[in-house]
């Protein structure tokens, strides 16, 4: 069993930045792939960036070149780095584990979220 557990959402207005964090439980954190996923109001839940076990990222094409993704293992902790940020932004982010160590999923574990508010 693995615990996930995000921090770092709040509200900030257009053009800022966030960092979101995603503490893991167990011992086995670097051989999982990781996610950050969102959902908005009234939307289907999507990824937004993940990262596999060997450090191979992907993108959602509405956040490329402005959210990167990264993890440390020494930590059991993988980041959300998000920047010039967009009231399209708003959502709440979870973060997830895949057991087959694939940033493309599929995803066995998930957080509670944090919710990410962006204002005009």
């Amino acid at each position: 069993q693995v615990q996930l557990v995000e921090s770092g959402g709040g509200l900030v207005q257009a053009g800022d930045s966030l960092r979101l964090s995603c503490a893991a439980s167990g011992r086995t954190f670097s051989s999982y792939g990781m996610g950050w996923f969102r959902q908005a109001p009234g939307k289907e839940r999507e990824l937004v960036a993940g990262i596999s076990w060997s450090g191979r990222t992907r993108y959602a094409d509405s956040v490329k070149g402005r959210f990167t993704i990264s993890r440390d293992n020494a930590k059991n902790t993988v980041y959300l780095q998000m920047n010039s940020l967009q009231p399209e932004d708003t959502a709440v982010y979870s973060c997830a584990a895949a057991t087959s160590g694939l940033g493309g999923g599929p995803y066995d574990y998930w957080g509670q979220g944090t919710q990410v508010t962006v204002s005009s």
